[in-house]
Formats: structure tokens, C-alpha cells, sequence
């Protein structure tokens, strides 16, 4: 009778702890996905991802936010990651040349705008591109933020320099120019007054609440196209796949709407 006692005592001390390791830990034993993705996607990639995790508790999605650059970087470098979703085709292009992506798995994703924003009041009354344009090339005491060179939006900063045949080198010497490592740190910039402009994405302006005063026309820096695409070195490449999927399905095309990103069929 003892003995029989122990035995139901166990079983039952197992279902207790098997039922609370189920509920302290859900997604335990499931698939964990690393996805890298550049920093102006942080808000609506992080809002698709928690909406996509409730639909799949299977799945454990674990981000990664910087400039496309940097993360392009830590993968040559072995950073495990699945996915990757960059605001520039060079950077996409320099992973798929060297082997990184996984054959058939790269699309278009979105196309963003590259924006002229402005701080709370706009103190410099900067109105324009053309207006920027002047007051640049007059050293008119203007203070413009832009991302570094290995930086997308930093890189069509200078496709618009090179449209309008300003020296770059010139304006940082002059002291016209500060700079970021990603776009982030430009939008942090101009929200914080310390600028009296800079040139950062449409989307990111939204979120930050800033005034937009230009958008440059595609003469001025090309599109700008998001491309997204699964790594070769993934562990779990039918789930990263799969997450992909959703990011552009109508779902994921909504949050992404919502901010002012246009979706690419």
C-alpha cells in the first residue's frame, strides 16, 4: 500500500511540474528565428513580429535593429541569423555575391521615402530641399544631420549631394554636416533640436512625430527599395520563409502602411 502511495505521490509531483514548466515556458522546445533588419524598420518589424508570434507560439522571434551595414558586417562575421531585411540593394547585393543567401529566397519587400525633416517649430525655417540646397552652398550657418557613408540613408544622402553637385567633404569641413551610424541616431538628432535638419526616411520621421518639409523625387537618390531575403546559413529555413511570408502578407502590408512604407508586391 506504502509503495503505491509513493508511486501516485511521483506521477503526481511530474504532472505539477510538467504543467508548470508548460506554463512558465510556452514556447519552450519550440523554433527560435534571429532576424536582422535595418533600424528604420525597429517599430513595425517588432508590431508584425508579436502579432505573428501569438498566431505561431511555436516560433520565437529574436530581433536585431542597425544600420544595413553593420548587420550586413556581423553575418560575414558569423552572427547567426535567418533573416535579413536591408534598406539598401548594395548591401543585400554584397551578402548574395559571397554566398550568404539562400537561392530563390530574395525579394523586393517595400519601397520608403528619403526625407527632409525638421525639429519642433522648425527654429531654421528650412522649407525645402532647394532651400537646404542654398543655404548649403552660401555657408549659411546651417546644420544638417545625415547618416554615415556605410549607412543607406547616409549613402542616398549623397546620391542627393552628388544631384546637386555639393562638395560633402566641403560641408563637413565648414562644419554644416554631423553625422550618424544609423538612422536612428539622425532622428534622434533632429527630435532633440541639436540640428536644424536632417535627411533621414519618411517612415522614420512618422514614428519620431517630426515635420516633413521635402521628399526627395527619384532623379534626386533612386528609389529606395527594401530587400529581404532568408540566409543559406539558416538553421530553420522553412520557418524563416514562412515569417517572411507574413511580413508581406496583408497583414504585415497593413502595420507597414501604417507608417507610411509602401509594399511591393
Amino acid at each position: 500500500m506504502m509503495k503505491r502511495w509513493h508511486k501516485l505521490l511521483s506521477l503526481t509531483l511530474f504532472l505539477v511540474l510538467a504543467a508548470s514548466l508548460a506554463a512558465c515556458g510556452g514556447r519552450s522546445g519550440g523554433t527560435e528565428l534571429a532576424v536582422f533588419a535595418a533600424a528604420s524598420m525597429q517599430e513595425t518589424l517588432t508590431e508584425i513580429g508579436e502579432a505573428y508570434m501569438k498566431e505561431h507560439p511555436d516560433i520565437t522571434l529574436t530581433f536585431s535593429f542597425d544600420s544595413s551595414g553593420t548587420l550586413k558586417t556581423q553575418i560575414e562575421e558569423g552572427a547567426v541569423c535567418d533573416a535579413f531585411i536591408s534598406a539598401g540593394q548594395s548591401q543585400m547585393d554584397g551578402l548574395e555575391a559571397g554566398g550568404y543567401i539562400l537561392s530563390g529566397s530574395r525579394f523586393d519587400l517595400l519601397e520608403n521615402k528619403v526625407a527632409l525633416a525638421v525639429p519642433e517649430g522648425n527654429p531654421a525655417h528650412v522649407m525645402s530641399y532647394g532651400d537646404l540646397r542654398e543655404r548649403l552652398e552660401a555657408g549659411g550657418g546651417i546644420l544638417l544631420a545625415m547618416g554615415n557613408s556605410d549607412v543607406p540613408v547616409g549613402q542616398y544622402t549623397q546620391k542627393i549631394f552628388a544631384y546637386w553637385g555639393l562638395d560633402e567633404a566641403a560641408l563637413a569641413a565648414s562644419g554644416c554636416l554631423t553625422y550618424g551610424s544609423n538612422v536612428k541616431e539622425v532622428t534622434t538628432q533632429v527630435s532633440e533640436g541639436t540640428v536644424d535638419c536632417g535627411i533621414i526616411y519618411g517612415t522614420d520621421a512618422f514614428s519620431a512625430g517630426l515635420t516633413v518639409v521635402d521628399t526627395a523625387a527619384e532623379e534626386m537618390c533612386g528609389q529606395v527599395i527594401y530587400p529581404a531575403a532568408v540566409l543559406s546559413g539558416s538553421g530553420h529555413p522553412d520557418e524563416a520563409r514562412a515569417f517572411m511570408d507574413y511580413v508581406r502578407s496583408p497583414a504585415g502590408a497593413a502595420v507597414l502602411k501604417s507608417v507610411g512604407f509602401t509594399p511591393l508586391e
